[in-house]
């Protein structure tokens, strides 16, 4: 079970490296380039996860805690805007034309309804949380077996 809490970071930070260099599908984005603003969203998970293997229980609780604040900080961008019309990250109409050219599941005339990368991002981040909060206790990497 213990492979299940590597796979599910793996493949979230995997995801996220997407971001990076960003992936056209035809004439849609599934997600544009944000090396520049986002490197750090990159690195921290990266980091924190592999803290999180080699000095265990401590490392653990340093990555529980940056994805617990990654999935706050992208619901409050996303699906707050979702849920109630309005949010406080900016504005929803400067939403609704950055992501225009994003592969969608939904499109709700003047409602900003997350892209289908960002649904998939914060599914991967809350299976990473659970992943790592119900398999990621052991000390280090080399304890880690099936």
């Amino acid at each position: 079970m213990k492979k299940l809490y590597v796979i599910g970071n793996v493949v979230l930070i995997l995801w996220y490296a997407l971001s990076m260099t960003g992936l056209k599908i035809g004439d849609k984005y599934l997600v544009t380039s944000a090396f520049m603003e986002e490197w750090i969203f990159m690195l921290v998970p990266t980091v924190t996860f592999i803290l999180s293997l080699i000095i265990g229980k401590i490392g653990r609780n340093i990555h529980l805690a940056w994805l617990g604040m990654w999935f706050i900080t992208q619901f409050l961008s996303h699906e707050w805007y979702t849920i109630f019309g309005r949010g406080f990250m900016g504005h929803m109409d400067k939403k609704i034309a950055y992501f225009s050219d994003c592969i969608q599941l939904i499109d709700v005339s003047g409602r900003y309804v997350p892209d289908l990368y960002h649904v998939v991002l914060h599914i991967l981040i809350i299976v990473a949380f659970v992943m790592t909060l119900l398999f990621g206790n052991d000390k280090n990497i080399s304890s880690m077996k099936a």
